[in-house]
C-alpha cells in the first residue's frame, strides 16, 4: 500500500527566515498539495546556544504571509507531535543507546583542548581536512580505546561526553536524489559525527532522522547545503533498521547572488540593495533592523511567484502563477541542479504585474493608509480615477504617491525643465493656452486633448514648445502621466489657477 505523502519544513529558530528557507518551504508545500499530502512545520531547536527569541514567531508569521499554512505544526498539532525538538527531548536517548549497543556508535570523552590538539597535529602532517574519523579515533579518548571499567567510571562521575557514529572504514554509501540522480560517497571521506551530547540533547543529525521516521515523512526536500550530510543520514536509517521506510531525498539548488558569485546569504541583506528576508527583522540583541519584502511593499503572491522560479521552471512560457496554479504545475523533475541567480529587477516586475491585476477599488483601499499617513485631504476627490491614472507607472502601491501634486500645489518646479524649455515667448504661449482652456465647457480628458492639439496647430507649435512648461506649472515635475488626464482630474479652476501662479513665478525670467 502506497504511503500518504508527508513532507516537512524544519527551520531552526536562530534568526529571521532567509528567502532560501522560504523557497524550501514553498517547494515542500507545492509538492505536498500536488500529491494530496501533508505539509508539516517542525521547529528544530536542538542547538539551544544559537536560539534567538522571536525567531519562531517570525517563521510562523512569514509562512502565513506567504500563504502556505502548515497542516501540522506547533500552532496546530496533529497526532505526530510535539513539533518542537526541544519538547521531544526525551525521545532521542533510546535511539542513541540502540546504536551504542549495536556497536554502531561510541562514547567520546575528548575535551575541546584535546580535539584542537588533534586537529593541529593533523594540519602539521599536511592533512587537508582534519577529522575525527575511522583513523584518528584510535588515538583519542573514547569507548573504543578506553577499557570498559574506565568508560563506566567516567559516565558514573558525570564526565562530559558525546556519542559519535562509528563510520565504516571502507564502504561506498549510495543513495538516489530525486533532483540529482545517484550519489555515491566513500566512507573514507566521512567523519564520526556527534549524534548526542551529555546535556541530553541530540544533534541535528540524530534528531532529524528520528523525527522524520516517527512523523512518517515520505520525502525530505531541503537545501543543497545538506547534501554532504546525506550519506550520514542514509547510514543512520540503515543502522536503526528503518531502511525500508527511508524518505526519498531531494536537494534543492542554491540561490546565488545576482552576479552568480556565491550563495545569497543572510549577511547580504540590505548591502546588495534588496531584502533577503520575507518580513522585516529587528535583531533582539543589537536592535539592527533588516528590511523585509512585506514592508518594502511587495505583494506576497509576487514574492512567492518570483521564488518559485529560482530553481524551477514550468517548461512553458507562462511566468505569472497564483499559488493554486503553482501547485498544479509543480514537479521535482523540473527543479534544476544548478544554482539560480537572484534577480531583484525581475521580482519588481512580478510585483508590477500583480499590482496591475488588482481592481482600482482594491488599489484605492491599499493606498488610503499611505494617503492618510501623508495627511492629504481626499474629501470629494475621485481616487478611483487617480489610481487608474497612476498605476501604469507604479511597481509598488506607494509609487502612486508620485501624484502628490493632486493634493498639494507644487511649491518648486523642476529646474532642468525650466532651464531647458522656458524661452522668451513662453509667457505669451502660456497666456494663449489659458484662454484655450478657459473656453472648454466640459473639462474632460478628450476635450482638453482635442483643443490643446488644435491650439498647437493654429500657432504652428510643436509639443516640446508647450507641453513641458504646461506640465511643470501644473505638477512641478518634468515627467508623469498624461497631462490631459491630470488636468481633467484636477478640474478647470485649479488648472487655470496653477498656470497663473506659474506665470507670476516666472515673471522677469
Amino acid at each position: 500500500m502506497e504511503r500518504r505523502v508527508r513532507v516537512r519544513f524544519a527551520p531552526s529558530p536562530t534568526g529571521p527566515l532567509h528567502m532560501g528557507g522560504v523557497r524550501t518551504a514553498l517547494y515542500n508545500y507545492l509538492f505536498a498539495k500536488k500529491n494530496n499530502g501533508d505539509f508539516i512545520l517542525r521547529i528544530e531547536d536542538t542547538d539551544q546556544a544559537r536560539f534567538v527569541p522571536g525567531a519562531e514567531a517570525y517563521i510562523l508569521e512569514a509562512l502565513a504571509w506567504c500563504g502556505f499554512q502548515p497542516d501540522e505544526g506547533p500552532q496546530n498539532p496533529g497526532k505526530y507531535g510535539p513539533y518542537r525538538q526541544s519538547d521531544r527531548k526525551g525521545i532521542y536517548k533510546k535511539y542513541a543507546d540502540q546504536l551504542l549497543e549495536a556497536g554502531l556508535a561510541y562514547y567520546a570523552f575528548d575535551t575541546p583542548e584535546e580535539l584542537e590538539e588533534m586537529r593541529d597535529r593533523l594540519k602539521a602532517a599536511k592533512v587537508a581536512s582534519p577529522q575525527y574519523n575511522a583513523i584518528t579515533r584510535n588515538s583519542m579518548k573514547n569507548s573504543l580505546t578506553l577499557s570498559e571499567d574506565e568508560v563506566t567510571k567516567r559516565l558514573e562521575n558525570g564526565d562530559q561526553y558525546v556519542i559519535r557514529i562509528k563510520m565504516p572504514r571502507n564502504e561506498e554509501v549510495r543513495f538516489h536524489d530525486e533532483i540529482r540522480g545517484w550519489v555515491v560517497v566513500h566512507s573514507s571521506h566521512l567523519d564520526d559525527k556527534v549524534l548526542f551530547k551529555s546535556d541530553g540533547m541530540p544533534t541535528y543529525h540524530l534528531a532529524n532522522i528520528v523525527d522524520d521516521h516517527l512523523m512518517e515523512i515520505t520525502h525530505v526536500i531541503r537545501g543543497e547545503e545538506w547534501l554532504p550530510s546525506a550519506p550520514l543520514h542514509v547510514l543512520l536509517y540503515r543502522y536503526l533498521g528503518w531502511e525500508e521506510t527511508m524518505p526519498k531525498l531531494a536537494h534543492l539548488p542554491l540561490i546565488l547572488k545576482p552576479d552568480g558569485n556565491g550563495k545569497l546569504s543572510k549577511r547580504d541583506g540590505d548591502r546588495l540593495g534588496f531584502p533577503v528576508f520575507p518580513l522585516e527583522w529587528k535583531d533582539p540583541q543589537t536592535d539592527v533592523i533588516s528590511s523585509g519584502y512585506r514592508e518594502k511593499g511587495y505583494f506576497p503572491e509576487a514574492f512567492v511567484n518570483a521564488l518559485a522560479f529560482l530553481g524551477w521552471n514550468p517548461g512553458t512560457e507562462q511566468e505569472l502563477f497564483k499559488l493554486n496554479e503553482l501547485i498544479d504545475a509543480f514537479s521535482l523533475e523540473r527543479v534544476g541542479k544548478a544554482g539560480a541567480k537572484y534577480d531583484s529587477d525581475k521580482t519588481k516586475w512580478f510585483n508590477q504585474q500583480y499590482l496591475r491585476e488588482k481592481t482600482n477599488q482594491q488599489l484605492v483601499d491599499l493606498l488610503i493608509p499611505y494617503l492618510e499617513n501623508k495627511g492629504w485631504n481626499t474629501d470629494g476627490f475621485n481616487l478611483l480615477a487617480y489610481v487608474e491614472l497612476m498605476k501604469e507607472r507604479a511597481v509598488f502601491v506607494e509609487d502612486m504617491l508620485e501624484g502628490s501634486y493632486f493634493f498639494e500645489t507644487p511649491e518648486v518646479y523642476d529646474e532642468k525643465t525650466i532651464n531647458k524649455k522656458w524661452k522668451d515667448n513662453s509667457a505669451e504661449i502660456v497666456n494663449k493656452l489659458i484662454e484655450v482652456l478657459q473656453g472648454i465647457n466640459e473639462f474632460t480628458q478628450d476635450n482638453i486633448e482635442r483643443d490643446f492639439k488644435a491650439f498647437l496647430e493654429k500657432e504652428s507649435l510643436g509639443f516640446g514648445a508647450v507641453l513641458p512648461v504646461f506640465r511643470v506649472f501644473i505638477t512641478g515635475l518634468g515627467m508623469g502621466p498624461s497631462m490631459f488626464a491630470i488636468c481633467a482630474l484636477l478640474g478647470k479652476e485649479e488648472v487655470l489657477k496653477r498656470l497663473s501662479v506659474g506665470l507670476e513665478k516666472m515673471h522677469g525670467k
